[in-house]
Parts: C-alpha cells; sequence; structure tokens
C-alpha cells in the first residue's frame, strides 16, 4: 500500500516528517511524496529521500492513503476512488468539498473526531497542537506587551511582573499557565469545568470560579455551554479581574458550536493601556466580539491577536507531533496491506 501526503500553500505544518517515513516503511508501507512537501516546516526532499521515502512529482494519483494538516479545498483535490484521506478535516466548514470527495469515492477520516479515551491519546492531534499553540500564544502575547514578565529588583528600582489571566484551562490554557509562571508573571486562570481548578494551581495559578456551581464538563471531557444564570455570575467575576490585567489568553471553545463570548467590549476599554488579548477561539467565533481571525486589532490602546494557527508558527516541532499522531492512527487502521476501520477510534473518526 502507498501513503502520500497532500500539501496546502496556507499551511507550514506538514502530516509526514522523516520520522514517520522510516516508521511507514517499517510498517510494510511505501511512501511516494510529491516535490518539496515539507519545506514549509524545515523538512527537505534529501531528508525524505534519506529516509526512504519516493519524491514524484506526480504523487497525488498514485496512493491509496493521503494524510495531511488542515486542506483549505479553495482548489479542488482529486484523489481516486477507493483511496482514503487522513487530516482535519473540519466537517462542518467544508460540507460541500467533503461530500464531492465522498461521492469519487473516497473514505474520510476527520482528526477531531477521534474520542478522548485513554487508547487514543498517542493520536490526539488537538491536543498536540493545542499544547504548541498555549505555549507560542505566551510568547505573543509578551512581544506585543512589550514589558518585561518577571518582578525585577534592581538599583534603579522595582519593575512589578505582568499579570496574565488565560480563560480555559484545557491543552492549550495549561500550557500558557505554565509558560507565563516559567517567565515569572503573576498568572490566574478560569475554566467552566471545576475538575481543572487542582491542575490550575498546581502550576502555581490563582482560579477563578462565579459563585453559581454548575458542572461545565460533558462525558467526554470537553467544555460545555453554561446557563444564563451561570454566564451572568462569570461576566461580574472576569469584569473585576479583566480590569487589572495586561495581558488575557482566551482558549474557551465549545465542539461542534461558536466560541464563548468572555470578554465584552466593557471589558476591553477597562483594561490598562498597552494590555493585549491573544484569542485563540477565532477559527470558531472568537471570545471576544473585536477579535478578528488572523489580524491584529488595536482598540482603545488594547492590542487584540485573532491568530487561528499559532503551532503553524512552530511548524518543524507542531509537525513533529503531528505525524506521530497520524502514524498512531494510521497503524491502527492498516492490517495486512489493508484498510480495516473495525475499531471504535478509527470507526469514530470515519465520516459517514
Amino acid at each position: 500500500m502507498k501513503i502520500s501526503t497532500i500539501v496546502d500553500a496556507k499551511e507550514k505544518r506538514v502530516a509526514i516528517t522523516p520520522e514517520t517515513v522510516k516508521k511507514y516503511i517499517a510498517a510494510g508501507l511505501e511512501v511516494v511524496l510529491p516535490r518539496n512537501c515539507g519545506v514549509t516546516a524545515g523538512f527537505w526532499d534529501a531528508d525524505y529521500v534519506a529516509a526512504g521515502a519516493k519524491i514524484d512529482a506526480a504523487a497525488l494519483p498514485k496512493a491509496e492513503l493521503y494524510v495531511a494538516v488542515k486542506p483549505s479545498f479553495e482548489k479542488d483535490i482529486k484523489l481516486k476512488s477507493g483511496s482514503h484521506l487522513i487530516a482535519l478535516l473540519s466537517p462542518a466548514k467544508n460540507e460541500k468539498s467533503l461530500k464531492k470527495l465522498a461521492d469519487g469515492g473516497v473514505s474520510l477520516y476527520s482528526l477531531e473526531k477521534i474520542p478522548r479515551i485513554t487508547r487514543a491519546q498517542s493520536m490526539d492531534v488537538l491536543s498536540s497542537q493545542a499544547n504548541i499553540a498555549g505555549y507560542r500564544a505566551v510568547l505573543e502575547a509578551l512581544y506585543h506587551y512589550g514589558r518585561v514578565a518577571p518582578l525585577m529588583m534592581t538599583a534603579a528600582g522595582t519593575v512589578r511582573p505582568a499579570r496574565v489571566l488565560v480563560l480555559g484551562a484545557g491543552v492549550a490554557g495549561l500550557q500558557a499557565i505554565a509558560t507565563a509562571k516559567r517567565l515569572g508573571a503573576v498568572v490566574q486562570a478560569f475554566d467552566v469545568r471545576a475538575s481543572v481548578k487542582d491542575q490550575v494551581e498546581s502550576l502555581g495559578a490563582g482560579f477563578i470560579s462565579p459563585e453559581e456551581n454548575e458542572n461545565g464538563e460533558t462525558a467526554a471531557g470537553y467544555a460545555k455551554e453554561m446557563s444564563l444564570e451561570y454566564q451572568k455570575g462569570l461576566r461580574e467575576k472576569l469584569s473585576q479581574a479583566i480590569a487589572s490585567m495586561d495581558v488575557v489568553i482566551t482558549t474557551a471553545q465549545v465542539p461542534g458550536k461558536p466560541a464563548p463570548l468572555l470578554i465584552t467590549e466593557e471589558m476591553v476599554q477597562s483594561m490598562p493601556a498597552g494590555s493585549v488579548i491573544v484569542d485563540l477561539a477565532t477559527e470558531t467565533g472568537g471570545n471576544c466580539p473585536l477579535s478578528r481571525e488572523n489580524e491584529v486589532v488595536v482598540w482603545e490602546n488594547v492590542t487584540i491577536l485573532g491568530t487561528s494557527n499559532l503551532a503553524a508558527k512552530l511548524a518543524q516541532d507542531s509537525s513533529q507531533l503531528f505525524a506521530r499522531n497520524v502514524f498512531n492512527f494510521v497503524s491502527l487502521m492498516t492490517k495486512n496491506d489493508q484498510i480495516d476501520a473495525s475499531d471504535e477510534i478509527v470507526s469514530a473518526a470515519l465520516l459517514k
């Protein structure tokens, strides 16, 4: 069985690295790749060839199995009937394009749909990429903030530490908390899931929680939409906290729904001049109504960053993690040179 990859001009990350080429070959697959498929992540054709891959300008129609990061579908992707495509497919956003591929006999596996169970952790691309994004969010925020993060006591006087608030303590949020703490900032965090309080506090951050005792966690471990009463209490708490923050990083998303609005215009207006908001949820609408996807907005002397794909800013490391996740998924679904979608993890990702 041959495996190849689809390259998208808008995506710097890649789904196959020289490291995973060796793993695929050891597993009995033949790797055929288009030219320059990894240059945006710092991987050259010579690296792939040295690992055992074949480079072919016309690789796309020659494989049975295709992996990708996040195809934009701005151009038609033509794959042969009976082949299989594995990627972050954004089914709700790309419904027409995916239907066209499916009608052409292509089986589609959306990595977003991999269940959050212990067996699937090694295939969880959302978590591996969120980890990188959370780290990068802090670096982006402090770059635009333009002041130091830690407390500094010098002969010329004392410089106070930056005050950072992280909204959403999932994988990205916890990494943002840990990174901001390592850089010396004073950190607070909020999440609707009360179960993450211990994790937040173990990283040295304070935890903000409304008075309303409402569980915001689904059985699958994701955040869910909260009641109007809870949201009202939350806004009051956040208004008080945000008014004193130098940096706010928002990561809150609800699977399958628009991102919850957590920061109002009034809250932004209350922030100190020169403060920064990094909104990691702009791809699904954003946690702040002033955020714009992939834009930098300056409003009332507050800088709002809406970069939706921060993991791609560290393309080599994020590609290494993504490619390993994908290899583990492919290993689960390929048996005796055949595709087997009977495993619960594979069947959950298969679009029907």
